[in-house]
């Protein structure tokens, strides 16, 4: 089967041929039918690849760290190699998928051959997934719709994770695949929705699905935010930057 595959060390994606891999005892196995391009996660991920050392180290300081103290318990030597071969190493990219089962494991329950479910699979053609991270697909739901779940079960659990009430307002900072779903379930919230990005189209499609539209290139965003609150600010804020590709909501401490 064909997988897509990055490397970390050089930043080059290839698609490459791998065995079809088999369901384990508490495992399904998916034949894919579509999944979705995260333009800011695998982007990120692709950038990270092409930077050089030092632009790697800046972006990535805890990890620096990490390094320092595996040097101070196991030597130069030892932690140069064991950096240089995470880095060759190739990962998978991808996490919005959705297929059909081919199999299913012994201990699995819940989920037969045949059946038409997303998860948060690579883009192969075949993927193994454990079954907590599946969910059928309902009748009527396209694959290609479908695949976007995983993307709008990020910026649901930030929301999850804030608590928004009815009327209260959120302020969604970036405008990206996440954001935009997040503006949509916060509005089916009962919540009044600020969203904020510099790309027009983007600002355009939250305002046609009821937020506010705030370009962040124009003036002080938080002055204007306030201003279209009364002076009392957001209840809460959901960060939805591509560059992190997830959603994280939190509070306003009053």
């Amino acid at each position: 089967m064909k997988q897509l595959l990055q490397r970390l060390d050089t930043g080059a994606s290839t698609i490459v041929e791998v065995p079809v891999p088999r369901a384990g005892a508490s495992q399904l196995l998916v034949e894919t039918r579509a999944s979705i391009i995260s333009a800011g996660t695998e982007r990120m991920l692709v950038d990270f690849g092409r930077a050089g050392l030092i632009e790697k180290a800046r972006s990535q300081p805890d990890k620096v760290r990490q390094v320092i103290d595996k040097m101070k318990t196991d030597g130069v030597g030892p932690t140069l190699e064991a950096v240089r071969a995470k880095l060759e190493a190739p990962i998978p990219l991808g996490y919005c998928h959705a297929g059909v089962v081919v199999e299913a494991g012994a201990n699995v329950s819940g989920f037969a051959p045949g059946d038409r479910v997303v998860t948060n699979g690579s883009h192969a053609e075949y993927v193994r997934v454990a079954p907590l991270l599946a969910a059928r697909i309902p009748a009527g739901v396209s694959f290609e719709h479908a695949a976007f779940t995983p993307l709008a079960a990020i910026g649901l659990q930030g929301i999850r994770l804030a608590a928004p009430t009815l009327g209260e307002t959120v302020v969604v900072y970036g405008l990206g695949l996440i954001g935009l779903l997040t503006v949509q379930l916060l509005r089916a919230n009962g919540c009044r929705v600020i969203g904020i990005d510099r790309d027009t189209s983007r600002l355009g499609l939250a305002e046609r699905f009821g937020a506010i539209p705030l370009d962040g290139t124009q003036g002080n965003v938080a002055a204007r935010v306030h201003a279209l609150t009364g002076e009392v600010g957001a209840d809460a804020i959901a960060n939805a930057g591509l560059e992190l590709g997830r959603a994280r909501c939190r509070p306003r401490r009053r």
